[in-house]
C-alpha cells in the first residue's frame, strides 16, 4: 500500500465520523451565513500580466509523515498572523489529524486571524470535504490527481467553482499535469516530493514545470530549505512556491518570508542566478 493510499484510508474513517455529527445540508446552511470567499487566483498573481514576483503560500503544520514532529504551534492564528505580515499571499492549513496533527479547529482559527486568502490543505476523498471547507472559511482547496479518477478531479473542481472556491491541483508526474490541465484547472502545483518514497527531488520542478504551456499558475511544493531553494523554484517558472517545515521551524517565519519574496523576485528577473 502507497504512502498517500494509507493516509486516504485514514482520513475516510475521520470523515465518516464527521458525516454523522454534521450533516451536508448543516454544511449548506452555514455556507449561506459565511462571508464569500476571497480570491485565492488572484492573490497568487492570477490576474497581473507579467510575473514579476514570487508569491509565498504559508503553511500551519505541526507534523509530517516524513519527518514526524515539526513544531509545537499552540497558537496557529498567532502564526498565520506572522506570516500575513511577512507578506505571504495564502495561508496553507493543514487539517489531517492522523498524520499531520491537524484539525478544522485549527482552519477556523486562521480564518478568523487573517484577511487573506486560506487553503485546506487535506487529501480530499469526497464531496464532502469541499463543502466542509468552504463552511469553515477556506478559498482555496486542495486537489491531489493521484487520488482521484477523472471524473472525480473534474467534479470536484466544478464544485470549488461553484461554491466560489478555487482549487490548487497538485501533481506529481508529467501524466497528472495533462490530467489537470484537461480539466481546466487554473493553479497547479508540482510536488517534488514522491509519493511511494516520501523522497524529495527538487529537480522534478524544471523538468515538469517546462511541460505546461502557459496559462495556468505553477506552484511549487515541498523541498524549499531555504531562500536558495526559493530561487530555483523562481527561475524555473514558479508563480508561488507552498513552505511549511521551513516556516514552522523557523524562530522568526515573518523574516523567512520576506527574504523568500525578495529572492524570489530576484530570480524571476535574473533566472541565472539560481544555483540550485
Amino acid at each position: 500500500m502507497s504512502v498517500l493510499q494509507d493516509i486516504i484510508d485514514g482520513v475516510r474513517e475521520d470523515l465518516a465520523a464527521r458525516q454523522q455529527t454534521v450533516s451536508l445540508a448543516e454544511l449548506a446552511d452555514r455556507i449561506a451565513r459565511t462571508p464569500p470567499p476571497l480570491d485565492a487566483y488572484a492573490a497568487l498573481g492570477g490576474n497581473d500580466p507579467v510575473r514579476a514576483e514570487l508569491k509565498v503560500i504559508a503553511e500551519v503544520k505541526r507534523r509530517s509523515p516524513s519527518k514526524g514532529d515539526l513544531a509545537g504551534i499552540t497558537d496557529p492564528a498567532a502564526l498565520a498572523r506572522q506570516y500575513g505580515n511577512g507578506g505571504a499571499s495564502v495561508i496553507s492549513v493543514l487539517t489531517e489529524e492522523r498524520r499531520f496533527g491537524g484539525s478544522l479547529a485549527d482552519l477556523d482559527a486562521v480564518r478568523d486571524a487573517v484577511e487573506i486568502p486560506v487553503l485546506r490543505k487535506d487529501f480530499t476523498c469526497d464531496p464532502y470535504m469541499i463543502w466542509e471547507a468552504r463552511a469553515h472559511g477556506a478559498d482555496l482547496a486542495l486537489l491531489i490527481v493521484a487520488a482521484l479518477t477523472d471524473e472525480e478531479l473534474r467534479d470536484y473542481l466544478a464544485l470549488t467553482h461553484r461554491l466560489g472556491m478555487n482549487a490548487l491541483v497538485e501533481t506529481h508526474t508529467a501524466g497528472e499535469i495533462a490530467r489537470a490541465v484537461a480539466v481546466g484547472a487554473k493553479i497547479i502545483g508540482i510536488n517534488v516530493r514522491n509519493l511511494k518514497t516520501l523522497d524529495v527531488d527538487r529537480g522534478v520542478f524544471a523538468a515538469l514545470a517546462g511541460t505546461v504551456a502557459p496559462g495556468p499558475l505553477l506552484v511549487a511544493e515541498s523541498g524549499v530549505r531555504d531562500a536558495a531553494d526559493v530561487g530555483h523554484y523562481a527561475s524555473h517558472g514558479a508563480n508561488a512556491v507552498l513552505v511549511g517545515e521551513a516556516l514552522v521551524t523557523d524562530a522568526t517565519p515573518l523574516e523567512r518570508i520576506t527574504e523568500f519574496r525578495t529572492v524570489g523576485a530576484r530570480a524571476i528577473k535574473n533566472p541565472s542566478i539560481s544555483t540550485r
